[in-house]
C-alpha cells in the first residue's frame, strides 16, 4: 500500500484508505483461536520470506523470528513451504503446530493442519498456490495454558473492582493499570 499512497501524494491526488481485515485475524478466526497465549506465546510476527519482488532485510529471517519461539504469520510463501520448514525446524522441533489458511474469510477458504514434519507433505497432497497464510507456532496447538489475568476477577483493574485513594483518578503507568 505504501508504495501506491506514496505515488497519489506526489501527484496530488486525494484517496481514502479504508481499513480491512487482516489475513492473519481472518485465520485465527478460520481457526477458531487465538494466535498468542500467557505463558505459551505473547507475539505474532508477520513476516514472508524473501522473494523476485523484494529481498528480506538482513537480519528479517525466519530463523531470527523463529528463535523468540513467537507465533509466526508468514505470508507470501507458500510456493516455499519446503524452505519455510527447513528454516523453523532447529527452533520449533517437528511437532510443532502448523496451520495454513487459503482464502481466509473467503467463500472458498480452506484450511489444513500439521505440523512442520507434516504440513509440506499435506500441502503436496492438497495443493495451494497462492493466497495463503503460513501459521506456525506452539500456540496453535496449546490446550493446557493458564487464563489471562485480565478475566480473573480478582485482577485489580482501573475500572473493576478497584479501592481508590480520593483524588486517585489516573492511570499511574504507560500500560492504563492503576497500581
Amino acid at each position: 500500500m505504501g508504495e501506491q499512497l506514496r505515488r497519489l501524494d506526489a501527484l496530488g491526488i486525494p484517496y481514502d484508505v479504508t481499513p480491512g481485515v487482516p489475513s492473519f485475524a481472518a485465520a485465527a478466526a478460520l481457526l477458531r483461536q487465538e494466535l498468542t497465549l500467557p505463558g505459551v506465546a505473547q507475539s505474532l510476527v508477520l513476516t514472508r520470506t524473501s522473494g523476485r519482488a523484494s529481498a528480506m532485510p538482513e537480519r528479517e529471517t525466519l530463523a531470527a523470528f523463529a528463535a523468540t519461539g513467537a507465533t509466526l504469520a508468514v505470508h507470501l510463501s507458500i510456493h516455499a513451504i519446503d524452505r519455510v520448514v527447513a528454516e523453523l525446524l532447529p527452533f520449533y522441533g517437528p511437532d510443532c503446530p502448523v496451520a495454513i489458511a487459503y482464502r481466509a474469510s473467503w467463500p472458498d477458504e480452506r484450511l489444513l493442519r500439521g505440523t512442520l514434519a507434516t504440513i509440506a507433505g499435506l500441502v503436496a497432497a492438497d495443493p495451494i498456490e497462492r493466497t495463503a497464510l503460513i501459521l506456525v507456532g506452539p500456540a496453535l496447538g496449546a490446550s493446557d495454558f493458564a487464563a489471562s489475568a485480565l478475566y480473573d476477577p480478582d485482577y485489580q483493574r482501573r475500572f473493576r473492582g478497584r479501592d481508590r485513594r480520593a483524588g486517585d483518578d489516573g492511570p499511574a503507568s504507560p500500560s492504563g493499570d492503576v497500581s
